[in-house]
């Protein structure tokens, strides 16, 4: 079983400004330029290849690292890339205001942990290099182990796929 505490260096996926960017389609996050790309594994280096300012954004995440982002995330069409670049790179989780239906589906299914935070403490988060991520409470902690922000928890249906490494893994239990 996986595990439902993540450790990761938070990434706040910001504009040039330091707001969080909302509506990033699922063209933003992998660009159809890389769809002939068909081995998930490799897929992780053109994550965010199509986002303004973070196209290094592959190369400089590792596993277990923790994506917040703004709302709506994944909008748009249902390109299952969008979410394997995540799982290729390792992402620990997602952390969004709010993530786009059939994106957040999809992301579900293949296993990548959602779950939704309103209100997104951008400044605190950019100020730690680490963070914990509770998945079953939905605590977000730093380093020193205070809590940040409480996101909703992964619902139980969405923990259990989760930790059998997807809907797939799943039924074969």
């Amino acid at each position: 079983m996986r595990p439902t505490v993540i450790k990761g260096r938070p990434w706040v996926i910001v504009d040039a400004e330091g707001n969080l960017i909302d509506d990033i389609d699922t063209d933003q996050i992998y660009h159809n330029a890389y769809l002939a790309v068909t081995d998930p594994r490799e897929m992780g280096g053109y994550a965010f290849s199509n986002l303004e300012g973070w196209g290094d954004f592959p190369k400089e995440a590792k596993p277990g690292d923790v994506l917040f982002v703004g709302e709506n995330f994944g909008a748009g069409s249902s390109r299952q890339h969008a979410v394997d670049c995540f799982l290729a790179l390792g992402i620990g989780a997602v952390v969004g205001r709010s993530f786009g239906a059939i994106y957040k589906r999809n992301a579900i299914n293949s296993g990548l942990p959602l779950l939704e935070l309103p209100e997104i403490p951008v400044a605190a988060l950019r100020a730690f290099e680490e963070v914990t991520v509770d998945l079953e409470s939905g605590e977000i902690r730093s380093p020193g182990g205070r809590v940040i922000a409480r996101a909703r928890p992964m619902s139980r249906v969405a923990l259990e796929i989760y930790r059998a490494g997807g809907l797939l893994e799943l039924k074969r239990l």
